[in-house]
């Protein structure tokens, strides 16, 4: 299955889009999102560690497993004061 991951902020920077494509096999999970993920962009990768994965809005674990309609999200930590 491919998927879309929406990119906010730095990683949005990083990646150089604020979407981008990743085919994942079906029963994969977020771990597997990120693993894929830094692989297909290595210059996420440092971030994705750091990052939460939304799945349809809500943050996932790692053990979730993907569907084909969930919406997936990288969420990079927020600074400021």
């Amino acid at each position: 299955m491919t998927l879309s991951v929406r990119l906010f902020a730095r990683g949005r920077e990083l990646a150089g889009a604020d979407a981008v494509a990743v085919a994942l096999p079906a029963g994969a999970t977020v771990a597997d999102l990120r693993r894929a993920l830094a692989e297909r962009y290595p210059a996420l990768a440092g971030l994705l560690a750091v990052s939460a994965i939304a799945v349809d809005h809500d943050f996932a674990e790692d053990a979730r497993v993907i569907l084909p309609a969930d919406e997936l999200a990288v969420i990079p930590p927020v600074s400021g004061g």
